[in-house]
């Protein structure tokens, strides 16, 4: 199996592709992209028959921007029998032995969905196909390789496996998320998602505790601070906006009618900062740095709206001056990673987290 196939959002295969061409590149894994408008995924064709698998071991699912979940995999295969699609997906596995789990998908495109309702029917016979050769286990394995098909068209599809430990632990790298009833607004969906994809389950605990103090940056009307709440902690809201009136009673928050670009902190004891600001993303970047260079918080979230043009060209530009700047202000010990989550649009969430491996009293 020569490709790795890559999901990402429709609209953004451009970016994914500019990516994984660079990432591969910087890897000495040559190959070149195969991609459509709309399609919401890339295939990188590896000139060398193990550079896929290469990449899946080497290459972080989590250090990519713009990829959602991404599988090693042959070829298109192409115009699969109506009366038998097993036997030639069970044939394109052979090489693949002992895998944990199956995963019937599509691209996360309203043509691809259309086949969701097949792909559940079609997981059962597959499975049960798939373990008779040996390609899959008796019983389900979080530790062994996850093997996908993905139906790109009615009868096309790719198949391969994933890496259990450089995987998405959901369907097509999205998490299936429901927006709260009295949230203020659909934009709490992104903090949410966010602090799920970033912070480990099993750190949650005290990453995202009760009684903490947060500050959110544009907080108007409360989406991102809606989180933040639910989660037990208080919260200055910063923005001249009106804020929730639901939120405001809980008296977990302080509304700060205030620029977000100008306030600053009375107390030097906020360990979350969150910002969802409408500004250009260089912008948005000074001002995490500031904060960051003043030790005025621990953790941050922030989004970064994305240009028309060169999207991954830009974002990969501010991070990386980012990480400069800091480095350079005397703040050397710090985490950042960067994604394009579903719940993002035009837009690219960064976690920055400083002294990761200090405990924070």
């Amino acid at each position: 199996m020569k490709n790795l196939f890559l999901f990402c959002r429709a609209g953004y295969e451009k970016d994914c592709a500019a990516e994984i061409q660079q990432r591969a590149g910087m890897l000495n894994v040559g190959g070149f992209v195969k991609a459509n408008n709309n399609d919401a995924f890339v295939v990188y064709q590896c000139f060398d028959a193990e550079g896929a698998e290469l990449l899946a071991r080497e290459l972080l699912l989590d250090t990519l921007i713009f990829a959602r979940q991404m599988f090693v995999c042959g070829d298109l295969i192409r115009d699969l029998p109506s009366d038998d699609r097993v036997s030639p997906l069970v044939a394109a596995l052979e090489g693949v032995s002992r895998g944990g789990e199956l995963r019937v998908e599509t691209p996360d495109t309203n043509e691809a969905k259309e086949l969701s309702a097949f792909c559940r029917k079609f997981t059962v016979p597959l499975r049960q196909a798939l373990k008779k050769s040996g390609t899959l286990l008796d019983k389900e394995n979080a530790r062994r390789p996850i093997v996908h098909v993905c139906f790109v068209a009615p009868g096309q599809a790719y198949a391969g496996y994933s890496l259990s430990n450089n995987s998405s632990p959901h369907f097509g790298g999205i998490p299936r998320l429901k927006f709260p009833a009295d949230a203020p607004s659909r934009s709490t969906l992104k903090l949410d998602e966010a602090f799920i994809h970033f912070i480990p389950k099993e750190e949650q605990e005290t990453r995202l505790r009760s009684g903490m103090n947060a500050v959110d940056l544009g907080a108007c009307p409360g989406g991102w601070t809606y989180q933040l709440v639910r989660r037990g902690m208080f919260v200055a809201a910063v923005d001249n906006g009106p804020m929730n009136d639901k939120l405001m009673e809980t008296g977990q928050v302080t509304h700060h009618m205030a620029d977000g670009f100008r306030f600053e902190p009375a107390r030097k004891n906020v360990y979350w900062l969150v910002c969802d600001m409408v500004e250009k993303p260089a912008r948005v970047a000074e001002l995490m740095e500031a904060w960051a260079i003043n030790g005025w918080f621990k953790e941050a979230i922030f989004n970064l709206k994305l240009p028309m043009k060169s999207r991954y060209k830009e974002v990969a530009t501010i991070l990386e001056n980012m990480a400069v700047i800091l480095k350079e202000n005397g703040v050397a010990d710090f985490q950042m990673r960067c994604k394009h989550l579903y719940h993002d649009r035009d837009e690219v969430t960064v976690h920055l987290w400083l002294r990761p491996n200090s405990p924070w009293n």
